[in-house]
Formats: C-alpha cells, sequence, structure tokens
C-alpha cells in the first residue's frame, strides 16, 4: 500500500490531501489544513466522494462535488487549489 499527500498554500490557508493506495484505488482519504469551508461537514462529505475510486478519477470526482454543492463557501480559496493539492499528490 503506498501512501500519498499532497500540499498547496492557497491565498488564505493550507490544503492538504492525503490517500493510501491500494489496487489502485483510493483508501482513506483525509482533507486536511488551515482553510474555512462552510458548512463544515462539506469535507468529509468530499472525502466519502474520493474514497473507493480509482486515482485517475478522482480529480473528475472533486470537480463533481465542487460543481453540485453551491452551498459551500470558501474564502480565498477555490476547488483549483484543492485539485492543485490533489495533483501534487498523485506525482507521488
Amino acid at each position: 500500500m503506498k501512501h500519498h499527500v499532497g500540499e498547496h498554500k492557497a491565498k488564505k490557508g493550507l490544503i492538504r490531501i492525503e490517500f493510501d493506495e491500494e489496487n489502485g484505488l483510493a483508501k482513506n482519504v483525509k482533507v486536511t489544513g488551515d482553510f474555512f469551508m462552510h458548512p463544515e461537514e462539506a469535507v468529509q462529505e468530499l472525502e466519502k466522494k474520493l474514497e473507493g475510486h480509482k486515482l485517475n478519477e478522482l480529480e473528475k470526482l472533486m470537480e463533481e462535488f465542487f460543481a453540485m454543492r453551491l452551498d459551500i463557501e470558501m474564502p480565498y480559496v477555490n476547488v483549483e487549489d484543492f485539485k492543485i493539492a490533489l495533483k501534487k499528490a498523485l506525482e507521488e
């Protein structure tokens, strides 16, 4: 099992995405950092959305999540910041 970690310093906060790779699938997905996201449970919902999927599907799933969740507020942070952190994790 390989562990992936990617960090990105956004305008107002650090975004860290980490997960284990098992048989080409993302397991134990964690999204952490010092960014603000409201509603707060949206972070856990994003983790669940990415959990158990193929690594090459994660970016598209992340885009879909934020496109569908128009109620999420993230001051000075956007979906591109999350995608950069994800891409850095996938580079490992």
